[in-house]
């Protein structure tokens, strides 16, 4: 797909360890002529992990998209009046996340963000990852699959053996996924086996 004149919000949350796989899905949007709006969530503003320090984060999402992220709910409120985002793609999108979301709580830049893209009727793709999509969880999950506007990526088992509940999308998918919805539709197939059996 040309993506030149289709502006991405591309909203990062705390899951840590999937963040170095996500910045390569931000510059295929780039590198497709895309203008990709950074936000981050508070985790992923604040906190330092084995898998990288917040400054650095965020310094390399400044360098790959030319802005500053957003990272406060005031900054995040403009983009529903504005109707700035043609499609706004949350990647990683926690287990956390994804329960305030599917019920209803704006309570961080990203939820806000997410709202205002709802508010407005356009596509919201979710790429999850979390320890808990077939526990707790899986009740949120099904209520967002469900909803209007909000589209999949392909997710599934990533260690069925070691963590049963565990559930991520596949992040390669996320461009795919974003074409796809802006056309109505939801790439399928939606539930793919991640895991590969030795």
């Amino acid at each position: 797909m040309n993506w030149n004149g289709v502006t991405v919000g591309f909203a990062l949350t705390g899951s840590h360890c999937t963040l170095e796989e996500i910045m390569p899905q931000i510059q295929r949007f780039i590198d497709a002529g895309a203008t990709v709006v950074p936000i981050v969530s508070q985790s992923v503003l604040t906190t330092d992990t084995r898998f990288g320090k917040a400054v650095d984060w965020q310094q390399q999402l400044r360098d790959m998209t030319g802005s500053d992220p957003i990272t406060t709910i005031v900054e995040a409120e403009p983009l529903g009046p504005s109707k700035k985002l043609d499609v706004m793609v949350i990647a990683p999108c926690t287990g956390n996340t994804t329960s305030k979301l599917a019920n209803a709580m704006t309570e961080s830049p990203v939820l806000m963000a997410a709202k205002a893209q709802m508010r407005n009727q356009r596509p919201l793709v979710l790429a999850i990852s979390t320890n808990d999509g077939l526990g707790l969880n899986s009740a949120n999950i099904a209520k967002l699959l469900v909803a209007k506007n909000i589209y999949f990526v392909p997710f599934g088992q990533d260690a069925p053996e070691a963590k049963p509940n565990s559930l991520v999308a596949r992040m390669d998918l996320i461009s795919e996924t974003c074409e796809a919805a802006l056309n109505g539709k939801q790439l399928q197939p939606m539930i793919i086996e991640r895991f590969q059996y030795s």
